[in-house]
């Protein structure tokens, strides 16, 4: 039995880790997913996770430990469920919660998105006016009571009902899901009243949406009504990714008893304004892998007269143990700090507030002056269209892939054997050409008119080039969440970045010499490579972009030189660093932009330029992608079913809106990828349209590829003019 742990004391965090140290429930959900495991196994894999997680924060000495932070799929999901928020046409399924993340037979899965500025995907809850919103499940008693068995008290960590329904999106013909916040509110206050027939002591109720600076009246109504109720634990409204702003008063003036800043990302507040409610402070960041700078945090943390120390938010976006990762440079190892070492900072600055300790201010360092956004350009788009019809010489209706294909168990375990010494350089590359050739073979047989090489030799399309640029250091172990089963290894940038040599030009060259068609050089552009590492904090995040924009610019000339006529800089990120604060927004799409521009800058005219951007609500920043000034603008639509049409009127270049979710198994048929088609051809004229999925191919099986994408060439034919 572990000891029993108090329920807010001095230190806690917003949340940890779930998919395992070794990725155990990847492994177990796609088992199940497959037949190979059974429900019991799956269950006893998450209680033994859950069970884990607990242990080792009380190892670490972790004052408050959290429950319900762990999903076998998504939490925003599981809230969705908790409170029966599950749509009619999931109901009659075998797995609805299967069914709602991954979709069925006949039954496309509900739209993903990402959760706020990270790389972690989560579900999109569907309201409409006659959704049920009531307590229907228990997942957050039964995880108390599994702590309970082990000895431990737990804090219950639930979405909080403002940001479930900003988060969530209305139903076809149905008003804003907000419309619904008294529902919701009763729900919740059923929750509460269960909750506290457990003995629970305190709950956390995380409302990240609010540092948007919308929901703000919402917030204060709905708090208002769970704060006057009587049979309820203690309330803990937690904030992070931001300042609150406007709805920091507004809570405080409600009857819970705690509020959780970040003041990582946020800043420092007026004690004040808090207005006599505990501050759990977030002075430990949950968004990156550098260590606190603890006499600086201890300095803040004096500032308050009741205060818990805290992350900044969930360890969910950071890796489990910086102790496994021994190949690091030791220098390196020496700065930084994964979700183990985070809780141990926590543990160690509540200590030292408690013994009286002070700290030191910071200090500050004036920002370097922001230059002024300058664009690289290429000719105006209607030249470049022109020559690259000629040059290329497509049907209409042309058919392309993102860029990935699958990724097989034979390509990973190469992989490995290269790594362990196992198997030579030259075998390896042998193994990659033989698998470039098999794609370029699939793909012509197909009638698929833009090929790739299908990316047999890259890890993760930021991690390859990581391992191929000065200034980034990658990890064995260092695994984050992304979505469901999905995992990636998030490099770190801890210096200036420099290409030292060609990193693409080898393989997209001997692609090419297999086939009369295009082929596609693929790189991943500047933002997304940024967004989708650790990045260094000593220089402003804008400077980092540009060093790896030039890296990207010069391998986009190598391409070019080589005779590559498709290059796809894919940007999916784009979005994702998009400043929650809509005042703050302008500025950094007109440096990412610039930083875009000047990384495709080095292609000739008649070189088409190709971007993507996936699951990241590209409608938001339609003008921004207008201005990256891309000759073709591939985009998730297949999953949103077709909602970023309505954006697009007016954009006035080539553009494929994903006709096939890649991200779920189902195999769609011709007649719906056809349907798609249609509505995009509704809004874009024929010539500028263009045929694909929505995201790359690697986590499907080649038999659910080559399936997909017949139906899409199918669908395509069907189509084009006939002259």
């Amino acid at each position: 039995m572990g000891r029993i742990a108090r329920v807010l004391t001095h230190s806690t965090i917003l949340g940890y880790p779930r998919i395992g140290p070794r990725r155990e429930l990847k492994r177990a959900l796609e088992a199940y997913w497959d037949g190979r495991l059974g429900r019991a196994d799956l269950d006893r894999v998450g209680a033994d996770l859950r069970a884990d997680t607990w242990r080792r924060l009380a190892a670490l000495g972790l004052g408050s430990l959290p429950s319900n932070t762990f999903s076998e799929y998504d939490h925003v999901l599981d809230t969705a469920v908790l409170l029966d928020a599950v749509p009619e046409r999931y109901r009659a399924a075998a797995d609805s919660y299967v069914a709602m993340a991954r979709g069925a037979d006949g039954l496309p899965p509900l739209r993903m998105t990402k959760w706020f500025d990270t790389n972690y995907h989560y579900l999109v809850p569907e309201i409409g006016a006659d959704t049920p919103l009531r307590l229907a499940g228990d997942k957050p008693i039964r995880e108390v009571r599994e702590a309970r068995a082990l000895g431990y008290e737990t804090r219950p960590v639930l979405v909080g009902p403002v940001t479930f329904l900003l988060l969530s999106e209305p139903a076809p013909g149905s008003p804003s899901p907000l419309s619904r916040l008294d529902d919701a509110v009763d729900a919740y206050a059923d929750l509460l009243a269960a909750i506290a027939a457990e003995g629970v002591q305190w709950v956390q109720l995380d409302e990240p949406a609010l540092v948007t600076g919308v929901g703000v009246a919402e917030a204060r109504r709905a708090y208002d009504r769970l704060g006057a109720l009587t049979d309820r634990p203690k309330l803990l409204v937690a904030s992070y990714f931001g300042e609150l702003g406007e709805a920091l008063p507004a809570l405080a003036a409600t009857g819970v008893e705690a509020i959780g800043l970040d003041l990582v990302r946020g800043g420092p507040v007026d004690p004040a304004a808090l207005g006599g409610k505990t501050l759990v402070a977030g002075v430990v960041s949950g968004r990156d892998v550098w260590r606190t700078d603890l006499d600086a945090a201890l300095y803040e943390l004096s500032r308050y007269p009741d205060v818990v120390v805290s992350t900044s938010c969930s360890l969910l976006h950071v890796p489990y143990d910086l102790a496994a990762e021994t190949d690091l440079d030791p220098a390196l190892r020496e700065r930084l700090a994964f979700a183990d070492q985070k809780v141990a900072e926590v543990v160690a600055l509540a200590d030292r507030l408690a013994r009286g300790g002070a700290g030191v201010a910071p200090v500050a360092t004036p920002s370097p002056p922001t230059p002024a956004s300058t664009m690289d350009s290429r000719a105006p788009y209607p030249e470049r269209a022109a020559s690259q019809a000629v040059h290329l010489g497509l049907p209409e209706l042309p058919v392309t892939t993102i860029g990935s294909f699958p990724q097989t168990d034979e390509l990973r375990a190469a992989r490995a054997a290269l790594a362990a010494g196992t198997l030579d350089k030259p075998g390896y590359e042998r193994l990659i050409e033989a698998e470039i050739e098999r794609v370029i073979r699939l793909q012509e047989r197909l009638g698929i008119d833009v090929l790739v090489h299908g990316e047999p030799e890259r890890n993760d399309m930021v991690q390859y080039f990581a391992e191929h640029l000065e200034g980034f250091a990658t990890t064995r172990f260092g695994w984050v969440q992304s979505y469901g089963s999905r995992c990636t290894r998030p490099p770190i940038i801890h210096g200036d970045v420099r290409r030292a040599a060609p990193i693409t030009v080898r393989w997209t060259r001997f692609a090419q010499s297999l086939t009369d068609r295009p082929v596609k050089g693929m790189l991943t552009g500047p933002v997304t490579i940024v967004a989708w590492s650790f990045v260094r904090r000593d220089i402003p995040l804008r400077e980092v972009v540009t060093q790896v924009a030039e890296a990207v610019r010069e391998e986009v000339r190598d391409l070019a030189a080589a005779g590559t006529s498709i290059i796809q800089v894919d940007e999916p990120a784009l979005r994702e660093l998009l400043p929650l604060r809509a005042e703050r927004q302008d500025e950094y799409l007109g440096w990412a932009v610039a930083a875009y521009r000047h990384a495709t800058s080095s292609a000739g005219d008649h070189t088409q330029i190709h971007t993507h951007l996936c699951y990241s609500n590209a409608n938001e920043v339609v003008a921004a992608i207008d201005g990256l000034d891309a000759d073709v603008t591939t985009i998730e639509s297949a999953r949103s079913g077709g909602r970023i049409l309505g954006e697009l009127d007016g954009f006035g270049r080539g553009l494929g809106p994903g006709v096939y979710d890649i991200h779920s198994p189902r195999v769609p048929g011709a007649e719906e990828v056809g349907d798609l088609l249609d509505a995009v051809l509704k809004v874009v004229p024929v010539e500028r349209v263009w045929v694909n999925p929505d995201c790359g191919l690697k986590t499907r099986t080649y038999p659910q590829v080559e399936a997909a994408l017949a139906n899409l060439v199918t669908a395509a034919r069907e189509r084009r003019p006939r002259n």
